[in-house]
């Protein structure tokens, strides 16, 4: 419907009070529909009557007619559409299934389908209750409401094993800190941050229902654990038998376009509380408190998402949360390292030698290409050595040393952080095993053979060894070939740096207009910032078709459980981004100006292309370069991506939403213009920021500002995932989820990577040791022992050796001699153009300072990790203490069934019996 009929029909609504001969036709119409005739034929016949008996233009009889057909619609409708409840008012929709009626060739199946299907979630307890397409919106759309009632939710409470009160908690609560009153501006209300009073938990049994604090049926099941069961119900459901075999559940469904969309639903809109008196408006508290980007200050409402959303989002939002609190501290002190550069560059001898005109404007250096490139004197580089010391200097080593620390902290108190959410939450006692585990429906249809389970002693399904081992021959080859084309591209792109070089150096000699900036962008930065940005590009392209790869790949292999389908898919995930993302960064550090021999004798790739030098200032700064260019541009685009994206596909559903009247656009509509969050929405998440925690931590040597840029995209972060979580998307189906599972392996194995990287970066990649080695054995002045640094770093080749390949075409001032970065013995020297004693000197010196550097930081990070418990004591004793009084409460309680049974004269309850409960509950104590 456009917006020009709508206004025009509302405008008649508004009119239809006085209007005798409309109330006239609206009573006939109501004769006709009382009669039966419900179906779309007599409807539109109908209308199309009444719209002819108007005597106006074609326009206004059509106009008419919408009017029609929405007083009809409200007049029916005594109920708000708004509601989240069935048309009785009394009975919650737990679920949604919707469904168009498309009159193709598959049309009857999908029909068969649809009414299999429902007929076995009958017959599994739900309730079921169907809108007609003519009550849509659009007109097109079939809505099949759920409803779980107690009987049902009582039983697959029990299957899955779903903890509920027993008894409000009385533990006291921790000593509250003096300074908590600092933080007063960042908290939320109590209300908002504890939604529910605490309480001592068992999980649920049928039998013994009186032992749990049920004042009302309807609400003591949380809605979300109602959706959860429901989706358990659906993702089992049959719906008849096609090809000989069995297939059920509702994601096939979907697949297969039997029905369009499965989701429960929001409580409320998000912008205004609901008008039921009956519903929580946990949706418009989340987005007041939480959502909205102003309030990035405040703490994060966990216990409120976790009870709207299920604990798996809560515990990515508790884990971002914590890690974002955790970055500050690295930012801080990132800033200062940075600060420490920039106010000591003034102070840096070796910049000052290269900007001295006696010095640096007197030394000519080696052409950086063949043939093209011109003899260039060393002071044209001096404001990229100044900027240079913003990123190597002392306080480098410093840092590096610092983030490898800093790592191990945020690992083992987000151990603590995890243990006490695991308490605070009822996950202490729950095992994956008992979710995660569980046969995927996919497995159960796909493998039709069956064996003996050794534990359960049940037939189920398997795939046969020769199956397994055929898919994950495919899948491997699959995974390597496209790994190959990752490096393939990086070569490509290094070939791009080594043919372009000599265009950039050739342009920049002989343009007048770039003269101003020369000395800023050199050569080798305009290479590598166009390299750098070429490479995003093309991580992107290999990015976007390769997650629609990797799901491929592991769908075919048909993983057995839930938890092996994400673990292979994020290892494949992870695999190929951290190839994609990262090898250009270690081009940069460990491979570009390592192995570019001398001249006379220079390394060239593929016999053609001549291999890229540093600049005299050292390859950090590219490196610097590069990993900003990639991190931010990643950040950007992930923002867009998750932000923008969404909110112009649902711009005209909120449009929709905000100007039509509550009983004309119903809460499943407007949930169903919504996105669909997906099973795989919290994995790129985490993927998302895990392949950020490596570019602060494996690179963070080169860029201490890398973890301030972190911090500001996390901030953001937060508020752009709850923001589009709560208004963008559809209602995520809640799951259960006691840590971050495979990440918290991953995040450990960049953790001890990174020491690794960042010494390496600090040795072979920044100055730091040449340097150290000349301050400490091969200094010339006394009074300044940096003083000469430069001149003697730099090795005298006579250009009279140069082949005639390297022979630059113009050396107008007939230069005897130029000089090159490298530790060589001059042309007179009887050892001509081998490395000197000072080269193995300093080579023995990395190689010394890597080996110190990774036992120092380890030994401290092992040291650490053994100081600091994975659980805190308050916990471990809260646990112990629930876990006594619950057994106490069960046993008590089982006594007293027992008495029961005594006193009735029930023959099976035997005094041994009694006996054996009253010693069990002894034992407990003792315990």
């Amino acid at each position: 419907m456009n917006r020009l009929g709508r206004k025009a029909s509302e405008t008649l609504i508004e009119m239809a009070p006085s209007a005798d001969d409309d109330i006239a036709v609206l009573t006939k119409f109501k004769l006709l529909q009382s009669e039966g005739e419900e179906s779309n034929g007599p409807l539109c016949e109908t209308l199309s009557t009444a719209g002819s008996e108007v005597p106006s233009s074609s326009e206004s009889g059509r106009r008419f007619n919408l009017f029609l057909k929405r007083r009809l619609r409200i007049d029916k409708r005594h109920q708000s559409k708004d509601s989240i409840f069935f048309r009785d008012g009394v009975r919650r929709i737990d679920f949604v299934l919707s469904y168009v009626d498309d009159l193709n060739k598959e049309w009857e199946k999908k029909l068969e389908r649809r009414k299999e299907f429902e007929s076995n979630l009958q017959k599994a307890g739900l309730e079921l209750e169907t809108e007609d397409k003519k009550e849509s919106e659009d007109g097109k759309i079939y809505f099949v409401k759920i409803h779980a009632p107690w009987e049902v939710l009582i039983t697959y409470a029990e299957v899955l094993n779903i903890k509920v009160p027993i008894k409000e908690n009385d533990i006291p609560s921790m000593v509250e800190n003096p300074l908590d009153c600092m933080l007063t501006p960042f908290r939320l209300p109590e209300k908002v941050m504890h939604p529910e009073p605490d309480y001592f938990t068992a999980p649920f049994s049928k039998e013994k229902q009186e032992l749990y604090l049920i004042n009302d049926e309807s609400t003591f099941f949380s809605p979300s654990m109602r959706n959860r069961i429901v989706n358990y119900i659906l993702t089992r459901c049959p719906y008849g038998t096609e090809e000989g075999k069995k297939k059920f559940g509702i994601k096939r469904l979907l697949n297969n376009g039997t029905y369009s969309a499965a989701y429960p639903l929001h409580d409320c809109q998000y912008w205004k509380k609901a008008s039921d008196p009956n519903c929580d408006n946990e949706r418009y508290t989340l987005y007041m408190e939480w959502a909205r980007f102003l309030r990035f200050y405040k703490e994060q409402p966990l216990d409120l998402i976790r009870k709207y959303y299920g604990e798996k989002i809560g515990i990515y939002f508790a884990w971002l949360g914590f890690y974002t609190e955790m970055l500050f501290l690295a930012a801080v002190v990132g800033v200062i390292c940075f600060l420490y550069g920039l106010f000591t560059m003034d102070e840096n001898m070796s910049s000052k030698e290269i900007c001295d005109p006696a010095i640096g404007g007197e030394i000519i250096m080696c052409p950086l290409c063949d043939r093209e490139c011109e003899y260039w004197r060393l002071n044209t580089t001096c404001e990229s050595s100044e900027y240079s010391h913003l990123f190597d200097n002392v306080a480098t080593l410093f840092f590096a040393i610092f983030m490898g620390i800093w790592v191990t902290l945020f690992l083992e108190f987000w151990k603590r952080r995890q243990a006490r959410l695991k308490y605070e939450w009822d996950l202490v006692d729950f095992e994956e095993e008992q979710q995660q585990l569980q046969l995927r429906p996919e497995y159960e249809a796909k493998c039709t053979q069956k064996k003996k389970n050794p534990v359960t002693q049940e037939m189920e399904p398997y795939l046969p060894l020769t199956s397994q081992a055929v898919r994950f021959c495919i899948s491997g080859t699959t995974v390597l070939f496209w790994v190959s084309l990752i490096i393939a591209s990086m070569i490509a792109v290094i070939v791009y740096r080594l043919a372009v070089y000599a265009a950039f150096a050739s342009l920049m000699e002989n343009a007048q207009t770039l003269q101003p900036i020369s000395g800023l962008l050199t050569p080798q930065l305009a290479t590598s910032v166009t390299a750098s940005c070429l490479n995003f590009v093309i991580i992107m392209i290999l990015n976007f078709i390769y997650e629609r790869i990797a799901i491929w790949i592991t769908d075919m292999e048909i993983p057995r459980t839930h938890m092996e389908y994400e673990n292979r898919l994020t290892m494949k995930m992870f695999l190929f981004q951290f190839v994609n993302y990262y090898s250009s960064c270690f081009y940069v550090a460990f491979f570009k100006g390592k192995f570019v021999g001398y001249p006379g004798a220079y390394t060239y790739m593929f016999n053609r292309w001549r291999n890229e030098e540093c600049d005299p200032a050292g390859c950090l700064i590219e490196l610097t370069t590069q990993l900003t260019i990639v991190m931010a541009g990643k950040q950007i685009w992930g923002n867009i991506q998750e932000a923008i994206v969404p909110w112009i596909c649902n711009w005209w559903g909120r449009r929709k939403a905000r100007n039509n009247p509550e009983n004309l656009y119903s809460r499943w509509e407007q949930d169903h213009d919504l996105q669909t969050f997906g099973a795989l929405g919290l994995f790129y998440e985490y993927l998302e920021m895990v392949i950020q925690f490596g570019f602060i931590t494996l690179f963070v040597a080169s860029f201490p500002l890398a973890p301030l840029l972190a911090l500001m995209n996390n901030i953001l972060e937060i508020r752009v995932d709850s923001w589009k979580l709560t208004t963008q998307y559809r209602r995520p189906v809640a799951a259960k989820a006691h840590s971050i599972g495979v990440w918290q392996e991953i995040l450990n194995g960049m953790a001890i990577l990174s020491v690794v990287t960042n010494a390496f970066i600090v040795a072979f990649t920044s100055d730091m040791i040449p340097r150290l080695v000349y301050y400490y054995a091969y200094f010339e002045s006394d009074n300044s022992p940096m003083s000469g640094y430069i001149n003697n770093s730099l090795s005298v080749f006579l250009i009279s050796d140069f082949p005639e390949r390297n022979k630059s075409k113009t050396n107008t001032e007939h230069f005897v001699i130029c000089r090159y970065r490298d530790y060589r013995y001059p042309p007179d020297h009887e050892k001509k153009y081998l490395h000197t004693m000072q080269f193995w000197h300093i080579l023995a010196a990395k190689l010394a300072f890597i080996i110190i550097m990774e036992h120092v930081v380890f030994i401290v990070k092992f040291f650490v990790a053994w100081m600091i418990p994975d659980v805190p004591a308050d916990v471990k004793a809260k646990i112990k203490r629930e876990k006594y009084l619950t057994q106490k409460i069960l046993h008590e309680y089982e006594l007293e069934k027992l008495k029961e049974r005594l006193c009735q004269g029930d023959k099976r309850a035997t005094e041994k019996e009694f006996i054996a409960t009253e010693g069990r509950m002894e034992l407990s104590r003792a315990m």
